[in-house]
């Protein structure tokens, strides 16, 4: 009996976690797995591109995971420079385009198919946006040519476009790199996964670190020199010289190829799928990572996130699915952590708007604490706010934004999501305490005693 044939559409997390698990469930002679990736690598960390570029880790070897050798060693054929150019899905099968070989063409079948093609940098239609020296940061490749560019350029000037987690980090990086960074932001403030009540924490931080935070700041064209090179970066009140520039808008999931062969997309333009990242309407379909929308826990509705943490299980929960196991993933609360320079930034839960568009009432509340007790050296100011449901109290939401020790706390609000807890229920929470630690009360605790106050007197 012939082996099954699984096909891998994507290199990176969720697709090669997927053909991995999947290949520890079943032996080569029962399942045989082919990989195609466009890129020059596969299993690789992107999250850690900024920190690459800064000079905070090695690269691009450090950040991979596992190598393209390592991967054919355990009989799963990765394909590296081989991009993906049309699914058949009636005829169970993709066309392949060989990126270094004059762009040859094939068909390869399969009986299963793993959709991971990520996601893709917003470029929006703008004079310039196409220059060289304007880049784009989502893959290993993408950072080795920013850093090709660094290289070959003299002068110091960067301007990043959007103020978002890969705006904000590729600023610390190019700071790190002795450039003057300036950042322009359409929106009335930096981060848009906080409430601008937040975010103007962060523009406060970002203009204290030396980075030049422009808020309000449409851009309309990219200009450029003689040569066609980005020279400079316009709003409609001002142009800013630029060296080198980076867009940090944020990203679409890339389904290009998933929506001309009819796959199901939501809002955001992500694949729908069911708890088991099956393909809706589809048998023998799996995607998961960047491409997909995924089930908010908090509001109900389906909601892009692009995250490695949830690339990773996604591509576990596959893998177990094709492998002839069972697996699923429930859902996110939407937590992410960020950091410039030594500004930690966390969010989990909802955001304002979040919870308006789902139709909920709420209270908030904002406090100001220390990340240590205020006598121990090093405590530094923390602004923890919090979300709470009304008349149920459920905990709908978390933001924090401080320094040194701010940022992990977090994830004791996205325990506490995920259980459903109430803003009254997570102040007993009996959490690790010492002076070099936090206060006798952690400061998310202090915000919970608040927010329950806040609930009582909106139903009082």
């Amino acid at each position: 009996m012939a082996a099954e044939r699984l096909v891998v559409v994507g290199g990176d997390a969720t697709g090669m976690a997927a053909a991995s698990h999947a290949r520890r469930l079943k032996r080569p002679g029962e399942l045989a797995i082919t990989a195609f990736e466009r890129g020059h690598f596969a299993s690789y960390s992107a999250c850690g591109i900024p920190y690459w570029v800064g000079g905070a880790v090695d690269g691009p070897d450090a950040l991979i995971a596992r190598t393209a050798k390592e991967h054919r060693a355990r009989d799963i054929d990765l394909r590296l420079r081989t991009e993906v150019t049309e699914l058949d899905l009636d005829g169970g099968r993709v066309r392949t385009r060989d990126l270094e070989n004059g762009g040859k063409e094939s068909w390869t079948g399969f009986d299963k198919l793993v959709l991971a093609t990520g996601a893709r940098p917003i470029r929006p239609p703008l004079p310039g946006i196409d220059a060289p020296g304007v880049h784009g940061v989502q893959t290993l490749d993408d950072g080795q040519a920013l850093l090709d560019t660094l290289a070959a350029t003299e002068g110091r000037n960067a301007v990043v476009i959007g103020a978002g987690y890969i705006g904000v980090e590729m600023a610390e990086a190019l700071i790190n790199r002795g450039y003057r960074v300036t950042v322009l932001e359409a929106r009335e403030q930096p981060m848009s996964t906080l409430d601008p009540d937040m975010g103007a924490l962060v523009h406060e931080a970002m203009c204290g670190l030396g980075i030049e935070t422009v808020r309000g700041a449409a851009v309309t064209e990219v200009l450029t020199d003689a040569s066609g090179r980005a020279r400079a970066v316009t709003t409609k009140d001002a142009a800013y010289p630029a060296d080198v520039v980076v867009l940090g808008m944020g990203v679409r999931p890339e389904t290009t190829l998933a929506a001309a062969a009819g796959l199901p997309l939501g809002e955001s333009g992500g694949l729908l799928t069911d708890l088991a990242m099956r393909v809706r309407g589809q048998e023998n379909v799996w995607a998961g990572g960047d491409c997909v929308e995924v089930l908010d826990l908090v509001s109900g509705r389906e909601r892009h996130i692009a995250l490695g943490t949830h690339a990773n299980k996604h591509g576990q929960v596959i893998g177990a699915n094709v492998g002839g196991g069972y697996a699923t993933f429930p859902g996110v609360v939407g937590t992410a952590v960020s950091k410039v320079c030594d500004l930690e930034i966390a969010r989990t839960g909802l955001l304002e708007r979040h919870a308006r568009a789902a139709g909920l009432r709420f209270v908030t509340v904002t406090i100001e604490s220390t990340s240590r007790a205020g006598y121990y050296p090093g405590a530094r100011p923390m602004h923890v706010k919090m979300l709470a449901e009304r008349r149920t109290g459920r905990l709908l939401g978390v933001q924090i934004v401080g320094r040194e020790g701010a940022g992990k706390r977090v994830d004791i609000a996205a325990v506490a999501l995920t259980a459903g807890m109430t803003v009254e229920q997570m102040t007993a929470l009996d959490l690790g305490y010492a002076p070099p630690f936090s206060p006798v009360w952690d400061p998310v605790l202090v915000a919970a005693r608040k927010a329950t106050a806040a609930v009582r007197a909106a139903e009082g």
